[in-house]
């Protein structure tokens, strides 16, 4: 079977293939409405066609047009399971550092996934640890906060907030700040970790399971919310300085009222990028919060942005690239329908989802062809996917961590 993307409905191509797909609708329409022909395919067709729908797309065959090959994998202990805490890695000068529910906190080399040091804890390290300053910060389900020499690993310091921590904290400007899973962001100071502000904004009843961290620019704290809002936080002392919606949380009732911005918004020079679970995506200038465009294609994962492109991956399994500039879809990639999708990272000339059975899948930027699948392992990726130096790392639930190269 051939492995296809759809392009944007305004080429010729892409106008056909939309006449295609309409004839192949009303063709099921016409046929789930009648009842001699639904007999036709025995009295379990409509079952049948209900489970086929609510089941992951099967893979398709495809031919890779690259090389992917890994480079090494290592353990970070126990790995989150069902925690729901989308455990994942940071990366920064030439290392890795994980964390995991049991095992303490480790630094690998980025070329050879080589332990450079352990910090073992009893802590049930929740959130995926994150890195700067000379730290390496991470927090537990039960509140804790413990901050790392990055060179060493030995502890400078712990902190406790007031509901567990599933998403890293963000760290530079001489703060550290943690966002705990009731809405609330801390802020603690790099140096010996005393608080220096906090900020907390009012939980909707139902989100989905799962945050990610602040963003910082100059003076700057960006936080996705589970409202549907970014907010722009002052450094300095935690003031809202500016608030945009992304999605409204509009229907009767929770359920379809959630509008979760739960992966951390992408920064690109001046602009922000975030995606809301409601399947909307904005553009936001960074310093005044102005909306610079905004599409109806999102998800409540991080957004992947290349020099070109915005790649997101919905609730739905769809992977769309939206024209950097514009908001405008480029194309759509439906092939990995209801495969609990990753957000989506940049590698090269490519995007890259990670799946629920522990599949990753690049996509060519240009078009959403396939171009090459591996498998990480057999238990599902959740965490954000991240590059470094021309490397992706992963990190499945069950902890294995694992790096990848596109050959040149």
């Amino acid at each position: 079977m051939a492995n296809t993307a759809v392009p944007h409905a305004s080429s010729p191509r892409a106008a056909s293939g939309v006449l295609r797909i309409a004839a192949v609708v009303l063709c099921v329409v016409a046929v789930s409405g009648c009842s001699t022909v639904r007999g036709w395919f025995g009295g379990n067709s409509e079952k049948a066609q209900q489970k086929a729908l609510s089941e992951p797309s099967p893979l398709v065959d495809i031919t890779p047009t690259i090389t992917v090959s890994r480079l090494w994998s290592a353990n970070a202990g126990k790995g989150e399971g069902r925690i729901g805490a989308r455990q994942g890695p940071a990366v920064a000068d030439g290392r890795v550092y994980v964390a995991a529910i049991k095992g303490g906190v480790r630094a690998l080399d980025l070329q050879s996934g080589a332990t450079v040091w352990h910090h073992p804890s009893d802590l049930r390290l929740s959130g995926g640890p994150g890195v700067g300053d000379g730290l390496v910060v991470v927090g537990s389900l039960d509140g804790e906060v413990v901050a790392l020499d990055a060179a060493t690993g030995e502890e400078r310091w712990q902190a406790k907030v007031g509901n567990e921590v599933i998403a890293a904290p963000a760290i530079g400007q001489g703060l550290v700040l943690v966002r705990s899973n009731d809405g609330r962001v801390t802020a603690f100071e790099a140096g010996n970790g005393q608080r220096r502000w906090f900020w907390t904004t009012e939980m909707p009843a139902l989100t989905v399971r799962g945050n990610d961290a602040p963003v910082l620019g100059p003076g700057f704290g960006f936080v996705g919310n589970d409202d549907g809002s970014v907010v722009g936080l002052s450094l300095a002392d935690g003031r809202v300085l500016w608030e945009q919606t992304v999605a409204q949380p509009e229907g009767r009732t929770e359920l379809e009222r959630m509008a979760d911005i739960d992966g951390t918004p992408v920064l690109d020079e001046a602009v922000l990028f975030a995606s809301s679970y409601r399947q909307q995506t904005m553009a936001i200038e960074g310093p005044s919060g102005r909306p610079l465009w905004a599409s109806e294609h999102g998800g409540s994962n991080r957004p992947g942005v290349s020099a070109q492109r915005v790649v997101v991956s919905d609730r739905d399994g769809v992977v769309w690239a939206l024209d950097k500039y514009s908001g405008t879809a480029v194309w759509q990639q439906n092939r990995l329908a209801r495969r609990n999708l990753t957000g989506a990272a940049v590698q090269g000339e490519y995007a890259v989802v990670g799946d629920l059975d522990g599949y990753l899948h690049w996509l060519r930027l240009d078009d959403g062809e396939f171009a090459a699948r591996q498998r990480a392992g057999r238990d599902p990726i959740k965490g954000a996917l991240v590059v470094a130096d021309g490397i992706l790392v992963v990190q499945n639930i069950d902890g294995n961590v694992s790096a990848w190269r596109i050959a040149q």
